[in-house]
């Protein structure tokens, strides 16, 4: 039998220059750094891992080739949603209230308020998972979702425009998770919403 031999890319965790977060503390964003560099570590032992087993044809080879593909998923994801999530942090906060995000959540939900509280209602969905912003350039509207895990429930090949983190190790040093609506406050408090905004305009 023909054995397939394939290279991959080893990832490595970003830095990210983040200032002093109000509702925040450094102990929590400590914590939440080093879990998200724990995804970047088993993305790269996943693949490895593939890329070894590859060379065999050992039926247990190809059955653990299997099961490592269907965790490969909820690694990168999970890699992936933390980038977004604490590149939004970074910079001098701003934002634009006639930006063209603005306009198109106004258009969508109303108004930009009416925005903020929905995404606010969508992050108080019972269980972990993530509440994310979209953009579908071909529907021409947003979407705000809700992602179980990292890799269930995400909207195919649409743009992710914000990533609010709603696993309980994204809040647990600071809130209880009867309290998780005061992290919601806190990270819409701290995101930096140019890059918001950029994001939906590389995506529109």
């Amino acid at each position: 039998m023909l054995l397939v031999y394939w290279t991959y890319m080893t990832y490595t965790a970003r830095t990210f220059d983040l200032p002093e977060l109000k509702g925040l503390s450094q102990k929590q964003i400590e914590v939440h750094l080093a879990l998200y560099q724990g995804y970047v570590k088993n993305v790269n032992l996943l693949m490895a891992t593939i890329a070894a087993y590859q060379q065999t044809d050992d039926e247990g080879g190809k059955f653990a080739i299997a099961e490592m593909r269907r965790r490969l998923g909820f690694e990168f994801d999970g890699m992936r949603m933390h980038e977004y999530y604490f590149e939004q942090f970074e910079g001098t906060k701003g934002g634009d209230p006639k930006s063209a995000l603005a306009l198109a959540a106004a258009e969508k939900y109303g108004s930009g308020e009416n925005f903020i509280s929905h995404i606010k209602e969508v992050a108080g969905t019972r269980g972990i998972g993530w509440t994310v912003v979209y953009y579908d350039a071909p529907g021409k509207t947003l979407h705000t979702a809700w992602v179980d895990d990292h890799q269930l429930g995400q909207l195919s090949g649409l743009p992710i425009i914000l990533a609010l983190d709603m696993w309980e190790h994204a809040y647990m040093v600071d809130y209880v998770p009867a309290d998780k609506k005061s992290y919601v406050e806190a990270f819409l408090d701290n995101v930096n919403w140019t890059v918001i905004e950029d994001r939906f305009s590389a995506a529109a």
